[in-house]
């Protein structure tokens, strides 16, 4: 076969660092939009962008040649350079680490609902428990001393 073909989508969630509340309302939208720049200019697809002041939640597609860590190294440093530069917020930094989940074409729409939905969900449930959440819906082991670090 002459081409490489596959289906690699991932809902990434990461947080700033210390969970501060660097993203507000009027700077969240433009944040988003350029996070999906980021991902167009290196070859990846952001079919979803949301989060709350204090985390993003990311639908990725990578193509077979890029690497998950790869793919959040990008996307990190390339925000966190707009944050500083394009918004003068000098002191913003995402946290170190993510959260990768693997996602089937069948949940797609869900995923994409779920990321959209992010303030009427975070009424209920807070960034931490919902992170929590993800890592025990995945089966991924963790050492809840590490997880908030």
């Amino acid at each position: 076969m002459p081409h490489t073909y596959c289906s690699l989508l991932f809902h990434c969630v990461f947080s700033t660092k210390e969970r501060r509340s660097f993203i507000v309302e009027g700077l969240r939208e433009r944040l988003w939009a350029y996070i999906g720049g980021i991902a167009r200019e290196h070859e990846m697809r952001a079919l979803a962008v949301g989060g709350m002041e204090d985390h993003v939640h990311i639908l990725l597609s990578l193509p077979a040649s890029k690497a998950i860590s790869q793919a959040m190294r990008e996307i990190k440093q390339g925000s966190s350079r707009w944050m500083h530069e394009a918004c003068g917020v000098a002191d913003f930094a995402w946290q170190e680490g993510y959260g990768a989940f693997s996602v089937g074409l069948n949940q797609l729409d869900a995923t994409v609902a779920y990321i959209a939905g992010q303030q009427e969900h975070h009424r209920k449930r807070d960034f931490q428990a919902e992170f929590v959440a993800f890592l025990k819906k995945h089966r991924i082991e963790y050492d809840p001393r590490f997880v908030w670090g």
